[in-house]
């Protein structure tokens, strides 16, 4: 095998298969390294970790990690007027955090209230999908197979 100096990596690599952290963008590796993976998870499992009660209440807003200065902190919006549960059972959400991980995560947890009058937890999703400049654009398509499931997909839609 031969070394080969390679101007678009950071790192010489032999030639052949490179590993898999080399091939990454500077940026996903900021984030990863950041405990990105650790937000996705605990917004994938958040029914899991606060219950059903809470869980139509608060949502995780961000996960900010541990330097120097602070600890590593957990911001969750709480609806107006359900923030004392969720100040009761902060440190039964940070042991269960903790305990999905396997090791110390979250050791901060921070409120931030929202009116129950913003929308956030609901997608608009708009009544007519397929709408007449839309069926005129399907209807103008030349293959028979895909403009017949554009049409059945917006009927669907359109039912929904």
């Amino acid at each position: 095998m031969q070394y080969k100096f390679n101007s678009k990596q950071r790192y010489r690599s032999i030639q052949g298969l490179r590993s898999f952290k080399d091939t990454l963008p500077t940026k996903v590796k900021k984030i990863l390294k950041k405990k990105g993976h650790i937000f996705s998870e605990t917004l994938d499992n958040w029914r899991y970790i606060v219950g059903d009660e809470l869980f139509k209440v608060c949502y995780p807003k961000s996960f900010k990690s541990s330097n120097k200065l602070s600890s590593s902190t957990l911001c969750i919006m709480v609806k107006r007027g359900h923030e004392v549960e969720m100040e009761y059972s902060k440190n039964e959400v940070i042991k269960k955090i903790n305990t999905y991980f396997n090791e110390m995560v979250v050791e901060k947890i921070k409120l931030i209230t929202f009116d129950s009058n913003q929308q956030i937890f609901k997608k608009e999703i708009k009544k007519d999908v397929a709408k007449n400049q839309y069926t005129k654009k399907i209807t103008n398509i030349k293959n028979e197979k895909i403009k017949n499931s554009l049409l059945e997909l917006s009927k669907l839609f359109k039912k929904r």
